[in-house]
């Protein structure tokens, strides 16, 4: 199993669609000025509040799953499990 990294910057979620096999985990990191979220649509994750240049802890992923920030409704991301 591997670990892959999503970077927050500007606003956005790179890369996306994060591509993982089933069991990986993901972390997020935040290199804005402000707060965000990698929160599952589903509910199945949620890294809380990241605050700049802080890394959630790692989530194992085992499907598809979108996802967003509760704090700026317009940034979406994917995780894509192959």
């Amino acid at each position: 199993m591997a670990e892959h990294q999503v970077v927050i910057k500007k606003m956005k979620y790179t890369p996306d669609p994060v591509v993982i096999k089933a069991g990986d985990s993901v972390t997020w990191q935040n290199t804005d000025g402000m707060e965000h979220t990698a929160t599952a649509n589903d509910k199945s994750f949620d890294t809380g509040r990241l605050s700049k240049d802080q890394t959630s802890a790692p989530v194992r992923i085992e499907t598809t799953t979108a996802y967003h920030c509760t704090i700026h409704t317009s940034m979406k991301g994917t995780v894509k499990v192959e």
